[in-house]
């Protein structure tokens, strides 16, 4: 069951689903079943790492734009100019 629903969550990509299956770890009696397991918690480990990855690149993008846009913004003026 638990296996499954692992095979599942990987093929789905779902994210939540595989954090809350590597949490609830169960007890596996067979070895086919125990290689199995470390098999797919390795592809798990391997795809939850690919996802840290990209998002870190992509929020470094993200400051680096929003630094460009800053550095292009025409400077506000805070004064009230009533001379004119």
């Amino acid at each position: 069951m638990w296996l499954n629903e692992l095979k599942i969550a990987l093929i789905q990509k779902d994210i939540s689903k595989l954090e809350k299956l590597i949490e609830d770890l169960p007890t596996l009696k067979k070895k086919e079943e125990i290689d199995e397991a470390l098999h797919l918690l390795a592809t798990a480990t391997a795809f939850l790492i690919k996802i840290r990855n990209e998002t870190q690149n992509s929020m470094v993008q993200i400051q680096k734009n929003i630094g460009f846009l800053k550095s292009t913004q025409a400077p506000l003026v805070s004064k009230l100019n009533i001379s004119s």
